[in-house]
C-alpha cells in the first residue's frame, strides 16, 4: 500500500512555487488596475494547485507507463519505482482534474465569462498531453511554450481578467516573468535528465539544444523574467521593482547551471529557481498594492 509520505513526494515537485505565483501575481495586479475580488482570487488559486499536482501524477503516470522513469536522478516517481500501481496514480491525476475543473466552472458562473470554459478545457488537455497519449507535446521539445503559455500567460492574465474582467499590459508583464521562471524550472528538469531523456527517446527541447545550448537558454530565461518586472515596474509604478529581488535568490542556482553542474546539484538548480519564482510573484504584488 502506498504511504501518505508517497503520494506526497509524487504531489510535490514545483507544486507550490509554480501553483502560487500566477495567482499571487495576478491579483496583484488587479489590486493595482481594478481591485481584488477575493472569491475569485481564491477559486483561481484552487484551480492553479489543483491542476499543478494533477499535471505531476499525470506525468508520472504517463513516464512511468513508458519506462523513462526507470534510471532517474530527481525526485521518487511513484509508478517508476514501483511505490504505486499506475492506474491509482492516473485516477488521482483525473481527480485534481476534476477539482480543477469545479473550480473553474464556479468561476465562469461568478464572472459570467462563458467563453473561459474552452480556456479550461484547453489546459486540462495541455496538462494530459503533455507526456500523455500517443505523441506527447513533451517527448517533441514543445513543453516549455506551452509551460510559458499555460503557467504564465494563461495563468496570471486569467487570474487578474476574473477579478477586474479585463487583462492589460501591466498583467502581461507580470505573465512573462512568471512564465519565465515556470520555464526555467521545467529546462533545469530537463538538463538534469538530458542523458536519460536521451537514451529513452523523450526529445524535449534540451536534447535539441545540447548541454550548452540548454544552459545558455536557462540565463536567457532569467533575463526575460527580469524584462518582466522591469516592464510592470513601467506600466504601474517602481515599486514593483522589488520582484527584482528574485535575482538574489537566483545566484547560487545560475552558479551552478554556468559552471556546468550535473546531476543531483541541478535539483538544487530546481528548488531555487521555484523560490525565486515565488519571490519574483510576492515582490511584483508587493510593489502594486505599495502602488
Amino acid at each position: 500500500m502506498t504511504t501518505v509520505a508517497e503520494w506526497v513526494e509524487g504531489a510535490r515537485p514545483r507544486t507550490l512555487p509554480a501553483a502560487f505565483s500566477p495567482v499571487i501575481a495576478g491579483t496583484g495586479i488587479a489590486a493595482a488596475t481594478g481591485g481584488i475580488a477575493w472569491l475569485p482570487a481564491v477559486l483561481a488559486l484552487v484551480v492553479s494547485v489543483a491542476l499543478q499536482i494533477g499535471v505531476n501524477y499525470a506525468n508520472d503516470y504517463s513516464d512511468g507507463i513508458r519506462g523513462t522513469d526507470a534510471d532517474r536522478v530527481g525526485p521518487m516517481r511513484l509508478v517508476g519505482s514501483g511505490a504505486a500501481p499506475a492506474a491509482a496514480v492516473k485516477r488521482a491525476a483525473f481527480g485534481c482534474f476534476g477539482i480543477a475543473a469545479a473550480a473553474g466552472l464556479a468561476i465562469v458562473v461568478i464572472t459570467q465569462l462563458w467563453w473561459l470554459l474552452a480556456v479550461g478545457v484547453a489546459c486540462i488537455l495541455a496538462a494530459w498531453f503533455y507526456t500523455g497519449g500517443k505523441r506527447p507535446y513533451g517527448y517533441h521539445g514543445l513543453g516549455e511554450v506551452f509551460v510559458f503559455v499555460f503557467f504564465g500567460l494563461v495563468a496570471v492574465c486569467g487570474t487578474t481578467l476574473v477579478q477586474t474582467g479585463a487583462v492589460g499590459w501591466a498583467a502581461l508583464a507580470a505573465a512573462v516573468t512568471v512564465g519565465g521562471l515556470a520555464c526555467a524550472i521545467l529546462v533545469a528538469n530537463n538538463l538534469r535528465d538530458l542523458a536519460g531523456d536521451r537514451e529513452s527517446g523523450k526529445h524535449t527541447l534540451a536534447t535539441r539544444l545540447g548541454d550548452r545550448g540548454t544552459r545558455t537558454f536557462f540565463v536567457g530565461l532569467v533575463l526575460l523574467a527580469a524584462a518582466g518586472v522591469v516592464a510592470a515596474g513601467l506600466l504601474v509604478s517602481w515599486w514593483c521593482l522589488i520582484g527584482l529581488a528574485f535575482l538574489v535568490v537566483l545566484v547560487p542556482a545560475l552558479r551552478i547551471v554556468l559552471a556546468g553542474g550535473v546531476g543531483r546539484d541541478l535539483i538544487t538548480v530546481l528548488k531555487v529557481t521555484g523560490v525565486a519564482e515565488l519571490v519574483a510573484a510576492i515582490g511584483l504584488a508587493t510593489g502594486c498594492l505599495i502602488a
